[in-house]
């Protein structure tokens, strides 16, 4: 039985009752966080409820989350549940609504969980979705409960003997994976999309172009499909850094190569040194 927190109160998970009429179950009406918990202590809070807010912005939402009042429900649902290796989720959304796209003046959710993680795999194999990422829509950049896109494509991916999918935008250049930023070593530098691609700001993929030294730079998909690059890796909080080892079913490395592995490491320096940057 795991500990949760509902508007900033512990319940038991098999008390936790959520309204079937809160407007993040009915239309998708909210945001969220996904963090890692390393050693019994959330990383990166501080940048992940910033972008928490950020988003609750993005999506008009007219009342805002309460950061401090989150912050210390992740600490005390992490503290309960006595995670030491795992990941936290926070869900805020508008509240209850209609069965419709309209809102009404609710009070919004907020429900923090958390779980243990597995040991994290070195490295991904993926596919290009068939379907682009819209860098112009209206949720482009919006970390939302809006997530049935990622779920298709990673479905698909899957299906064709991948690990997670990635979308090119409109303009046909390289945007992002369903859960995860992606970076190539291409020409002699270390570059990912800029967030102008429609990518997620991810909190990995921001420290690595804060303190790690990559570029933000767009580039055609073709980089990635038809291998024009000499590394490849992705990241993501729960993931941290993957290298790629296939593409479109077709194998491209066995290891990680140079960059990807000291990229690799000093990202685990980096949380090692400071688990609240």
């Amino acid at each position: 039985m795991a500990t949760i927190s509902i508007n900033n109160k512990l319940v038991d998970s098999n008390e936790a009752k959520i309204s079937a009429v809160d407007h993040g179950f009915v239309a998708g009406d909210g945001v969220f966080e996904a963090l890692a918990v390393y050693d019994g202590v959330p990383f990166a809070v501080d940048r992940h409820l910033r972008r928490l807010e950020r988003s609750a912005i993005g999506m008009r939402m007219k009342k805002l989350p309460d950061l401090e009042s989150i912050r210390a429900s992740i600490f005390d649902v992490v503290g309960a549940n006595k995670i030491s290796f795992g990941k936290v989720r926070v869900t805020f959304t508008t509240g209850d609504g209609p069965l419709g796209s309209d809102r009404l003046d609710s009070e919004p959710l907020t429900v923090v969980a958390c779980a243990p993680l597995a040991p994290l795999a070195p490295s991904a194999r993926v596919h290009v979705a068939p379907w682009p990422r819209n860098e112009h829509g209206t949720l482009a950049g919006i970390k939302t409960n809006s997530y049935a896109e990622n779920v298709v494509g990673l479905d698909w991916a899957i299906s064709q003997g991948s690990t997670e999918v990635i979308f090119k935008n409109i303009a046909g250049n390289l945007c992002e994976g369903s859960g995860s930023n992606i970076f190539l070593q291409l020409d002699g530098e270390l570059i990912t999309p800029t967030l102008a691609s429609g990518c997620l700001a991810g909190v990995t993929r921001d420290l690595i172009v804060e303190f790690l030294g990559a570029k933000e730079i767009d580039t055609p998909i073709e980089s990635l499909t038809e291998h024009r690059y000499q590394e490849a890796f992705l990241s993501s909080s729960l993931r941290e850094t993957q290298y790629i080892e296939a593409v479109n079913g077709v194998i491209v490395a066995t290891e990680p190569g140079p960059v990807s592995t000291e990229i690799s490491r000093r990202f685990k320096e980096l949380i090692k040194d400071n688990l609240n940057p």
